[in-house]
C-alpha cells in the first residue's frame, strides 16, 4: 500500500515537473518575440490606476488645480500625457486664483496660471521626472515621490512628469528608441516652450526611467555645444537589460532568465533576442567622458537600497564604476575603486553608506541605503536631500 502511494506521488510529481518545464519553455519562446518582450520589459498594460481618472489629480491626493494635466507632442507626432505639479508653498500663495480656474485636462497649458508661474519666475527650478516600468504617472509611490522632490524647496521646485508612449493615456507602443524620443521631446518642450534654461532643470529617473534619463543626458552632452543640466538623480538603476534579466525575479520571487544563467551558451543565445538593450553602463560612461573632454560641469547621484528585490543594488555599483572609470583616460579598475571605497566611503550605519568621486568638472555620488526597497525610497527624505544638494551646488546663491 505504501509503495503504491509513493509511486502515485512520484508519478504526479514527475507530471508536474514536465508541465512546469513545458510552460517555462513556452515562456522562453514568447520572450524571443518583440511584442511579448515589450510587455515583459515595460509592463505598460499594468495600469494600477484602472478605477481612477488621471484627469482628476485630486483623486490622488493633490489640491484642486495643484496639478495641470495636459499633453506634449513627441517629435514623431504622438501625444504624451503629462502633469505639471506646483510646489505647495507657491500654490498657497496663489490658491484663490488657481482654484477659480476650471479643473481637468487642459488643451492649452500656456493659458494656465501654473504655467505662467513657472515661466515667469527666474528663480524657479524644474524637475523632469522619468518613471519606471508599469503603471502610470499616478501609480504606487510616484505621488509621494513628487512631494519629496518639491519638498527640497516648496516655493520654487516644479515637477514635470509624463507617461511614455503606450503608458497610461499616451498612445503608441513602447520601445527603447520611442521612449528616448519621448524624453527628449519633453525636455525640448521645457526648454523651448516654457523657456526654462537647462541650468535650472534637474533630471530625475527611477528604475527603467534611469535608463531613459541616461540616454537623454548623453543626447544633449554630445551635441556641439553641449547642453548641460543642473544635475541628475538616478534611483534603482540597472547596468543593462541583459545583466538585469540574469538576476531579475518578478516581485523578487518569480525568476525570468536567472535559472539559465548557469548555462552560459544557452543564456548567451537567448540574449541575442533582446530587442531593447538599454545599455546604461555604456551611456553613463560616454556621458561622463564627453563632459570631462569638454570641461563641462556635471553632477550625478545614484541611489539604491540593499533590500531592493526588483533590481539588485550591485547594478548601481557597476554603474558607479563605469562612470568613475570614464573620468580618466587610463580608466579606473574595479578592484582599485573598491579599495578606494573601503578607505574613503562614509559609513552612515543603519542609513547605509556614501561615496563621492570628484574631478575638476564633476561630482559622481553613490548612496547605498540599507532599506528603501525598489519604490518606497522615492518618498523618503534622502530624495529631497539629493535634490537640495545638487541644486545648491549648481547655484550657491539659490535658496
Amino acid at each position: 500500500m505504501a509503495s503504491t502511494t509513493i509511486y502515485v506521488l512520484l508519478k504526479y510529481a514527475s507530471l508536474s515537473g514536465v508541465l512546469v518545464a513545458g510552460l517555462y519553455a513556452c515562456l522562453l519562446a514568447l520572450l524571443t518575440t518583440s511584442a511579448f518582450q515589450a510587455h515583459v520589459v515595460y509592463l505598460h498594460k499594468i495600469q494600477m490606476t484602472w478605477f481612477k481618472d488621471l484627469n482628476v489629480p485630486e483623486s490622488f491626493g493633490f489640491l484642486r488645480n495643484q496639478v495641470t494635466p495636459f499633453a506634449i507632442t513627441s517629435s514623431d507626432g504622438g501625444l504624451l500625457y503629462a502633469w505639471h505639479i506646483l510646489p505647495i508653498e507657491l500654490y498657497r500663495r496663489h490658491e484663490s486664483e488657481l482654484t477659480a480656474e476650471p479643473s481637468g485636462f487642459v488643451s492649452d497649458v500656456t493659458s494656465r496660471i501654473a504655467y505662467k508661474l513657472l515661466r515667469d519666475d527666474p528663480h524657479a527650478r524644474l524637475i523632469i521626472h522619468m518613471h519606471g516600468a508599469a503603471g502610470t504617472i499616478a501609480s504606487g509611490y510616484r505621488v509621494p515621490n513628487y512631494r519629496a522632490l518639491s519638498a527640497a524647496q516648496p516655493e520654487r521646485i516644479h515637477v514635470l512628469t509624463f507617461d511614455y508612449r503606450g503608458f497610461g493615456y499616451s498612445a503608441g507602443t513602447p520601445s527603447e528608441r520611442g521612449l528616448i524620443l519621448d524624453a527628449i521631446s519633453v525636455v525640448d518642450w521645457a526648454i523651448n516652450t516654457i523657456g526654462v534654461p537647462p541650468s535650472r532643470i534637474l533630471i530625475f529617473g527611477q528604475s527603467i526611467g534611469t535608463a531613459v534619463s541616461l540616454a537623454t543626458l548623453e543626447h544633449y552632452a554630445v551635441q556641439s555645444p553641449s547642453i548641460m543640466f543642473a544635475g541628475t538623480v538616478l534611483v534603482a538603476p540597472f547596468a543593462d537589460v541583459a545583466t538585469l534579466v540574469a538576476t531579475y525575479s518578478v516581485a523578487g520571487t518569480i525568476p525570468i532568465l536567472s535559472p539559465l544563467a548557469s548555462f552560459p551558451r544557452l543564456f548567451g543565445y537567448l540574449r541575442t533576442f533582446i530587442r531593447d538593450t538599454w545599455s546604461s553602463k555604456d551611456r553613463i560612461a560616454r556621458y561622463v567622458q564627453a563632459n570631462e573632454e569638454k570641461g563641462e560641469k556635471y553632477r550625478l547621484t545614484l541611489i539604491h537600497a540593499e533590500d531592493d528585490w526588483d533590481i539588485p543594488w550591485h547594478h548601481t555599483e557597476t554603474l558607479f564604476w563605469c562612470a568613475v572609470s570614464a573620468t580618466s583616460a587610463r580608466g579606473v579598475g574595479y578592484d582599485e575603486l573598491q579599495q578606494t571605497k573601503k578607505d574613503t566611503k562614509t559609513d552612515l550605519g543603519a542609513a547605509g553608506s556614501v561615496m563621492e568621486w570628484q574631478t575638476g568638472n564633476g561630482v559622481i555620488r553613490e548612496e547605498i541605503l540599507k532599506t528603501g526597497l525598489h519604490d518606497v525610497v522615492m518618498g523618503n527624505p534622502v530624495i529631497s536631500l539629493a535634490v537640495m544638494r545638487i541644486l545648491a551646488a549648481a547655484d550657491p546663491s539659490w535658496r
